[in-house]
């Protein structure tokens, strides 16, 4: 592997870090606090992340930063998700609820129950509709993140949509 970055990567700078956490540190929390469904634990997450970003400087491929910073996102919701502490204590916990920003109180109910939905989803279709619907990456970018084939991308997503369908039927 060579030292050389290719035209289209450049190492993050002080100046770039400013400029994406104003424009993707929403995205970033979006995403944690619907993987996670805690808000708290949602902003550390969006913290390491950050900071991973400052720490490290990975040459990032132009255009393609939000995809970076989201894979890295999953990657630490994953860990959190996986560690034996958040398993015991969090899970079902009814303190933890899904509750939505205070500027989307209309459509309250639904988008509570789809939310709720999507956190009960197994974690390869969550991360799918996260990353499709909610944050309008397209099945090639998606399969480039999580490093799936296209295919599998398109077939989790049909799959997410029955699932969530039921879901949300069986709520009614």
């Amino acid at each position: 592997m060579s030292d050389r970055l290719s035209a289209e990567e450049k190492p993050a700078s002080s100046a770039d870090f400013s400029e994406l956490y104003d424009q993707y540190a929403t995205d970033v929390l979006r995403v944690a606090y619907y993987y996670l469904r805690d808000r708290q634990k949602a902003e550390d997450i969006t913290q390491d992340v950050f900071v991973k970003l400052l720490t490290t400087r990975p040459s990032l491929i132009e255009g393609k930063e939000k995809a970076w910073l989201l894979k890295v996102t999953l990657n630490k919701c994953r860990d959190s998700w996986r560690s034996a502490w958040y398993k015991r204590i969090i899970l079902g916990h009814p303190a933890f609820e899904l509750f939505p920003a205070e500027d989307e109180i209309s459509g309250l109910a639904d988008e509570q129950a789809i939310s709720e939905s999507i956190g009960r989803l197994p974690v390869e279709f969550k991360e799918v509709v996260l990353l499709h619907y909610y944050q309008g990456f397209s099945v090639a970018e998606i399969a480039e993140i999580l490093k799936i084939a296209e295919g599998t991308v398109s077939s989790r997503l049909s799959r997410a949509r029955n699932k969530l369908k039921g879901m949300l039927n069986e709520n009614e």
